[in-house]
């Protein structure tokens, strides 16, 4: 397979947003997530996210990417009101209702009545979705500006697991395959996971 090499003076030629799109796809599959969280009002909001990363085990915490604040961002402004938001896992049964929570509604709009999801309660101020797979509740922890383009690098606390039964507790493999799990390519190609093999731990 041959290659071609691309400079910032040829990507900088294309327009913002179809080269936005495009750059999207390069950095992989990703795993496609519901961000759940509630106002001090007590209205629900849900919505899709694909830039959730591992940051560590001991303690649990996980990392989340929010673009620039140049817009009412109700995610980010939830999450920082109640302290509290929960990460959810979509299996493809509820796909298209995951994908439809990325609409512009408004602040006053709960995503779960407008898509036709179910808020389950957690032991916090945010909402479980009840048809996800696997789920978890954080709290915010700490938050880095990233300077380059004014995103956001927020990193939650793990303070609950929701699993399926049976549970995967304890587990090494979780099957993604049998959870019916996604992945996201860019910004709408979504995959379905297939299970290829596990590996032993790698040793000199």
């Amino acid at each position: 397979m041959g290659h071609k090499l691309v400079s910032p003076t040829e990507w900088t030629e294309y327009p913002q947003r179809e080269f936005a799109a495009w750059f999207n796809q390069l950095e992989g599959l990703r795993s496609p997530v519901l961000v759940g969280t509630q106002n001090g009002a007590g209205i629900h909001n849900l919505a899709v996210f694909s830039s959730v990363t591992h940051v560590g085990a001991r303690p649990p915490l996980v990392g989340m990417v929010f673009r620039p604040l140049t817009v009412e961002r109700d995610t980010y402004q939830n999450l920082k009101e109640t302290g509290f938001y929960t990460i959810n896992h979509i299996p493809s049964a509820i796909l298209k209702a995951a994908h439809q929570t990325s609409a512009k509604y408004p602040s006053e709009k709960s995503e779960f009545e407008a898509v036709g999801l179910t808020p389950e309660a957690s032991k916090e101020a945010a909402p479980y979705v009840k048809e996800a797979s696997i789920s978890m509740l954080l709290q915010f922890e700490e938050e880095h500006l990233i300077k380059a383009n004014d995103t956001i690098f927020l990193v939650g606390a793990v303070k609950e697991l929701r699993l399926p039964e049976p549970a995967v507790f304890g587990n090494e493999t979780v099957d993604w395959a049998e959870l019916n799990g996604l992945v996201v390519s860019g910004l709408y190609d979504y995959h379905k996971v297939d299970h290829l093999k596990k590996l032993a731990y790698a040793k000199p």
